[in-house]
């Protein structure tokens, strides 16, 4: 059996966002699920499939968002701690 590196991408896509579903620490699980939804990302372009690429560009974006709203808290919390 022969691996192209578009499969590789794929199942190495596909492996990430798996692992990231077993994680019960959110930031590991929302830094390995955007590291596999871009891959998908990268994938989807590589196959021409622009539902995979729409798909989880949006979700690796959330991802984002959510991993730079956690920093935003856990840096307001640190503040409050060293004013009291």
């Amino acid at each position: 059996m022969e691996f192209n590196m578009v499969e590789i991408l794929g199942y190495a896509a596909s492996i990430m966002v798996a692992i990231s579903l077993t994680m019960k620490d959110i930031v590991r699980l929302r830094v390995l699920n955007f590291i596999g939804c871009a891959l998908f990302t990268a994938y989807g372009v590589m196959i021409d499939a622009w539902p995979v690429v729409a798909t989880n560009g949006f979700i690796a974006c959330v991802n984002i968002y959510f991993l730079a709203k956690m920093q935003k808290e856990k840096k307001a919390e640190a503040m409050k701690e060293a004013k009291a």
